[in-house]
């Protein structure tokens, strides 16, 4: 498919939503814009970005629905709605997220069950090996270069062979694609899941960044909820100076998606940013900063080279040692060699300062392989965007038996999330209880966008009634029709009590169920038996 576009230097931007349109409009220093994509007809577009669009604003398509991470190969139809957002918005990129947001079908032989949110991958051979493959599904079906998206997690999968940042530098050195590298899920994960920032930026590719997402969120009881609902704290903040203290991100930009405060205040929160930049960019790192990082990935045993040097546990690399070879094109392997000869004084001498600073006498010594492991690991300039450039990853298909291996667990999991199954061994039944509520939670707050009148009749009961009713009924479908079986559910139970209230709410179910048409299947059957009984009520 012919590309629309190369992405480059984005700017400062915000999150584009209909409740906050007319102000995104108006705000000054906006340079560009985020619309979720699942949220945008491409044969009616708003108003609001169609005079963004004619004012030179950039307008990137941020889909939530693919679920590259699941063990599915990815759906032909939504990449085909994505391309479409891309073209009609004219975007230099698309952006989806390293997350599975459905499971079970013909894989596990078992229901298809939808998360209605973004859930983590477990970062093993088997996750990384079917996300690569999927990830170069969507490139070949997308008209633009993807990038993907860090997600925030609330849960841990057991028996992970990678940290986060090995698996998206062996993502990126796989398939090419750019990263959008969110520092407010850094600080979800660290607060949730005791995962350090700092490490994190240190394995990360940072040149492969299409751009950086901020936002808030809250802390209860010990949880991060990254509620995008919420200011943006400091220590989120803090992180993002950390990461533009390595580079120069293309393009920031301030996610809020509820809870809206006045445009003033999104105004400040997006000035704060700026300024976030300019003192990072104004104090970019000291020779000793950057010696400690590099010291720190000289403590780090490599385990072959060009792999990413991962820190240790418990005395054991915490990464597998077979990464698949990256075939290059001949221009690549000059690329490639050119780097490799060219002087970096500043990170492998400071390198080799602090690591000689730190050893006891007789200390092991880097052999060359590790060396050049850590220099490949080591951020770089815009050379290295011309060697992932020249790069073509081999797309070897993967094994059925792995795709099958994280079907049968990301199956599992989501059935206890959201069917009550069992909990998976190994995962921490608490953590999976607050994972839970959050879902359910999840449903009710975007079903209540979707449908606007239910929680409209229903009033203060809505969110107990939806919740109750999440807990025993798995979401199968899109919210339109959670919506609708919600509804359904309430009535075939005599329910609200108010009889105006059950009036209103069965006139609303008849309007928007349609006519059933005739048919032998069970599920048509009983679709007209549920009318005849709501009819009569």
């Amino acid at each position: 498919m012919e590309r629309l576009g190369t992405p480059g230097a984005l700017g400062t931007g915000i999150g584009w939503r209909p409740e906050i349109a007319d102000a995104v409009e108006r705000m000054p220093g906006i340079d560009w814009v985020e619309a979720v994509a699942e949220n945008v007809c491409p044969g009616h577009l708003p108003e609001s970005l169609l005079r963004l669009r004619e004012r030179g604003i950039t307008v990137v398509p941020h889909g939530v629905s693919l679920g590259l991470g699941g063990a599915d190969r990815p759906d032909e139809a939504r990449l085909t709605a994505l391309a479409e957002r891309a073209e009609a918005l004219g975007s230099p990129l698309v952006t989806e997220h390293i997350a599975f947001v459905r499971a079970g079908g013909a894989l596990t032989a078992s229901p298809l069950l939808e998360a209605g949110h973004l859930l983590p991958v477990p970062r093993t051979r088997d996750a990384l090996d079917t996300l690569c493959e999927n990830v170069r599904i969507a490139q070949a079906a997308l008209p633009v270069p993807l990038a993907l998206e860090n997600i925030a997690a609330l849960i841990s999968w057991p028996g992970e062979e990678m940290t986060e940042g090995q698996f998206l530098y062996d993502l990126v050195e796989r398939t090419g694609v750019r990263l959008l590298i969110d520092v407010a899920n850094l600080h979800t994960n660290h607060v949730n899941r005791g995962e350090d920032p700092a490490t994190a930026l240190d394995e990360l590719p940072v040149e492969a960044i299409a751009y950086v997402h901020v936002a808030g969120g809250f802390e209860r009881d010990g949880v991060w909820h990254d509620s995008h609902a919420h200011p943006v704290p400091q220590p989120v903040l803090d992180i993002l100076t950390d990461l533009a203290s390595r580079t120069t991100p293309p393009g920031v930009l301030l996610e809020r998606d509820e809870n809206f405060p006045e445009p003033a205040e999104l105004e400040r929160e997006l000035e704060a940013i700026r300024e976030t930049l300019e003192k990072a960019g104004a104090g970019a790192p000291a020779g000793a900063a950057r010696a400690a990082r590099a010291a720190r990935r000289t403590a780090a045993e490599p385990t072959a080279v060009g792999a990413v040097a991962g820190p240790r546990r418990g005395g054991a690399i915490a990464r597998a040692t077979t990464t698949p070879p990256v075939t290059r094109t001949p221009a690549g392997r000059q690329a490639e060699a050119e780097l490799r000869a060219a002087p970096e004084p500043d990170i492998e001498a400071e390198a080799r300062t602090a690591a000689a600073s730190q050893a006891a006498p007789g200390a092991h010594t880097p052999t060359a392989p590790q060396a050049e492991a850590e220099v490949r690991a080591a951020p770089r300039a815009a050379g290295t965007e011309a060697l992932s450039a020249a790069s073509t990853p081999t797309p070897t298909p993967t094994d059925p038996a792995a795709r099958q291996r994280l079907a049968l667990a990301q199956a599992a999991l989501l059935s206890a999330l959201v069917a009550g199954t069992p909990v998976p061994e190994g995962f921490d039944r608490v953590r999976l209880g607050v994972q839970a509520r959050a879902l359910a939670a999840k449903r009710a707050d975007v079903v209540a966008k979707v449908a606007p009148e239910l929680p409209e009749i229903l009033a203060a009961a809505y969110r107990p009634a939806f919740v109750a009713y999440a807990h025993g009924h798995p979401m199968t479908g899109g919210y339109r029709r959670d919506a609708l079986d919600f509804a359904e559910h309430l009535l075939l139970a005599g329910r609200p009590e108010d009889t105006e209230a059950r009036r209103r709410l069965r006139d609303w179910w008849l309007e928007r169920s349609g006519p059933t048409p005739p048919s032998r299947h069970p599920a048509a059957r009983l679709a007209r038996a549920t009318r005849r009984v709501l009819l009569r009520r």
